[in-house]
């Protein structure tokens, strides 16, 4: 196994101090010692490998050893994720972290089980990224998972328009989970527990029918929802023949497009 990844917001010297919040979990809940061997990476792009040089009460010294960077993941993949509730949005922030997801956007949807606003709404941010925070020291990311904001339906329908690729996962969709060869970015949106509303798959997907609407009440795993090609590239797909929870289905399509 490496050595373990801590965060700073510059890995540039030659000596790194890890203080505050990373200095404490180094030194106090770590236990890190003298001569050990640990990786710094400052979230985008650069890590760098050194040794324990001198540990307090209040953080740890790395010299360091060697330097690396990685260039930027490609294609860059956001997954627009209904808020769960409690633990289930725990585990889908670090799976999805865990599996490269380069951007969360938390989706306040119809039949999200979370409601948010004002400062309730920053807090749940804040939560959501500080679980993806230690997700991407846990997987050893050089590019940290981000956490955007809370997003309304309109702002996804922005996201997927403005993508190379839109994809939005629905049990009624015709054609299974694919990405193009050289697409830029991926825009993937996972639904809440209960499923998309009529409202917004009308929002988030280009008409499919004579009439302009995409039906969802009577959807089930063996209806056809037409691939939605025209204006905007973006298309509903499936995952399988089975139905995952939202807290697994985003870090499962996620793995496909990666």
């Amino acid at each position: 196994m490496g050595p373990p990844v801590f965060w700073a917001s510059s890995v540039g010297a030659e000596v790194l101090r890890l203080s505050g919040a990373e200095g404490h979990h180094a030194a106090v809940v770590r236990r890190l010692a003298v001569g050990e061997r640990v990786a710094v990476s400052d979230g985008r792009g650069a890590i760098v490998q050194g040794r324990v040089r001198a540990v307090d009460k209040r953080g740890v010294d790395v010299s360091v050893e060697s330097r690396a960077r990685v260039p930027v993941p490609a294609p860059r993949v956001t997954v627009v994720q209904a808020m769960p509730k409690g633990s289930r949005a725990e585990l889908a922030v670090e799976a999805l972290t865990e599996v490269g997801v380069d951007r969360i956007v938390p989706w306040a949807s119809a039949r999200s089980q979370v409601r948010v606003s004002g400062e309730h709404g920053e807090r749940l941010v804040a939560r959501w990224g500080a679980w993806a925070h230690e997700a991407s020291k846990q997987s050893r990311r050089a590019w940290f998972c981000e956490v955007a904001s809370t997003a309304s339906t309109a702002e996804v329908a922005a996201l997927l328009a403005d993508s190379s690729c839109g994809l939005v996962l629905h049990e009624g969709a015709a054609e299974p989970l694919s990405v193009p060869g050289g697409v830029a970015d991926v825009v993937l949106v996972v639904g809440p527990e209960g499923g998309l509303t009529d409202a917004e798959l009308s929002a988030l997907l280009p008409s499919t029918t004579p009439s302009g609407a995409v039906s969802t009440s009577a959807a089930s795993p063996g209806d056809d929802l037409a691939p939605a090609y025209g204006v905007r590239a973006v298309r509903a797909v499936r995952l399988g023949d089975t139905v995952l929870r939202t807290s697994t289905a985003g870090a499962v399509a996620a793995g496909v497009v990666l």
